[in-house]
């Protein structure tokens, strides 16, 4: 695809290859805007990213990559940062990148995207959890502190759904999207996932684009063979909702291409 700036590193510790490897495949994609996003430090789930120490480290490879492949492609440095209250750092927040994606993974603390947990899900309430999901999701946005929504369904990931419309739940966050002028990013990943099938979901989807918010497209790739998959699929939704234009950014600064 085009535009592909969600993708991981080796830093976050759960993604493997080496970053040339991703560049290349998105070069034999026919990729002009490759990001990487690595998943930012914070002071609480650290074994899943990298350390504050190492965020000049994970910077300047990128930068180097860049310069390697500029005639290629044109690489975009970015971190997915967990909306967490009380856990983000201005580091991260005031970092000289090109993009900040803002992602829910956590809900009181509960990672409710990781295997290892789900578990939890047994005693819940399906429908108040996606309300309590939405709810950081708007949160989030009012916060003015992103760029671009990461998977803004990603608690269908183990396909514990609730029973209410999504477009109900989901309307008042997504009229926070819109009024914070962010991007939604169609994310590949969850075709990878138990729920197969892209982020955001159709229905989602006809909310999004009633209120014409822009778009953006990501593998969220952890190891380069997932670089472009799903793109197909990506392209047929955007398509049939009548997106002719996605978004890239520099310099924290959004361009709208055709795509």
């Amino acid at each position: 695809m085009l535009v592909d700036i969600h993708n991981h590193t080796k830093l976050c510790n759960h993604a493997s290859g080496e970053m040339d490897e991703f560049v290349l495949k998105a070069i034999k994609n026919g990729t002009k805007y490759f990001g990487f996003s690595d998943h930012a430090p914070m002071d609480f789930d650290k074994k899943y990213r990298m350390s504050f120490d190492e965020m000049p480290l994970y910077e300047s490879k990128v930068l180097i990559l860049k310069e390697r492949y500029s005639k290629d492609l044109d690489i975009l440095l970015g971190y997915e940062v967990d909306y967490l209250p009380g856990y983000m750092d201005k580091r991260v927040l005031k970092a000289k990148v090109d993009y900040l994606i803002g992602s829910v993974h956590f809900l009181d603390g509960w990672g409710f995207d990781n295997p290892e947990f789900i578990k939890d899900y047994k005693n819940r309430d399906l429908d108040l959890l996606w309300r309590d999901y939405f709810d950081a999701i708007k949160d989030m946005a009012k916060s003015g502190l992103f760029d671009i929504v990461g998977h803004i369904d990603l608690m269908k990931l183990f396909n514990f759904l609730p029973k209410k419309d999504i477009r109900v739940i989901a309307q008042d966050a997504i009229k926070a999207i819109k009024d914070a002028d962010m991007v939604v990013e169609l994310n590949s990943a969850g075709l990878r996932k138990p729920c197969k099938e892209i982020y955001p979901g159709e229905k989602l989807m006809e909310l999004i684009s009633e209120y014409e918010i822009p778009i953006t497209f990501g593998s969220d790739a952890h190891k380069p063979e997932d670089i472009g998959a799903g793109a197909k699929e990506l392209l047929q939704v955007v398509k049939r909702f009548g997106y002719k234009k996605c978004a890239v950014f520099k310099n924290r600064d959004r361009e709208l291409i055709n795509f």
